[in-house]
């Protein structure tokens, strides 16, 4: 996405700090292009698990992904935000944003996103929120999952003083619960039948982000 597109999406916020957040997000963060790109070219939903402010429904209209999104969040500031920005933008049609917990996903199937969510549950209800979004998939769907994964290395150590910050600010209450490794990851969803694909995805950033893209077996 070029600085214009960007410049749109920031604008939709309301106040500074908003703007300022959905600024460093789209200006470091390469998740959102990685997930456009993975859907690009069909025309399914996406069920967003902890959409946040909604920056990804967003992103996947002005690259031209005009698709229905459902964004759900437990956090009702950020969902508020959020749909201040899509009414700004006059997407309520397509864009969807809803206060709820990660247990209440609701019947629909298509592709499927979970962006930095994994480490905010407790380790037991990690597996079955994998094992739920993968029931959300339709057949040619993908299960699009950026995580922190625990490993002995200094950018593990560099993400966990940032989650101390955001817990601290009050950004993300109750912090980290459990960082997954890899292999925690991929169990529950090899386990289900889904073919697990991992690979670093960092950007601009020090943190220990990686991409993980589950999909059926063809």
């Amino acid at each position: 996405m070029d600085r214009h597109g960007r410049q749109r999406i920031i604008s939709l916020y309301g106040s500074r700090l908003q703007r300022g957040y959905a600024r460093l997000k789209l200006g470091t963060d390469p998740v959102y292009a990685a997930a456009t790109e993975l859907v690009a070219g069909t025309a399914l939903p996406l069920l967003d698990i902890g959409c946040g402010i909604g920056l990804l429904g967003l992103y996947l209209h002005v690259c031209g992904q005009p698709r229905r999104y459902l964004g759900l969040d437990h956090d009702r500031r950020k969902i508020a935000t959020g749909q201040q920005a899509v009414r700004r933008a006059g997407l309520e049609a397509l864009i969807d944003l809803h206060h709820a917990d990660v247990a209440e996903l609701p019947p629909t199937h298509g592709h499927v996103a979970l962006l930095d969510v994994l480490h905010y549950l407790p380790a037991g209800r990690q597996p079955i929120l994998l094992r739920e979004a993968a029931r959300h998939l339709a057949p040619d769907g993908c299960l699009i999952i950026r995580n922190v994964l625990r490993e002995p290395h200094w950018r593990f150590h560099a993400t966990r003083v940032e989650e101390f910050f955001l817990r601290t600010s009050g950004w993300i209450p109750g912090g980290a619960q459990h960082y997954p490794s890899a292999d925690e990851v991929r169990a529950p969803l090899e386990d289900v039948g889904l073919e697990v694909r991992i690979e670093p995805l960092r950007g601009r950033t020090p943190f220990n982000s990686y991409l993980i893209v589950a999909r059926p077996h063809r």
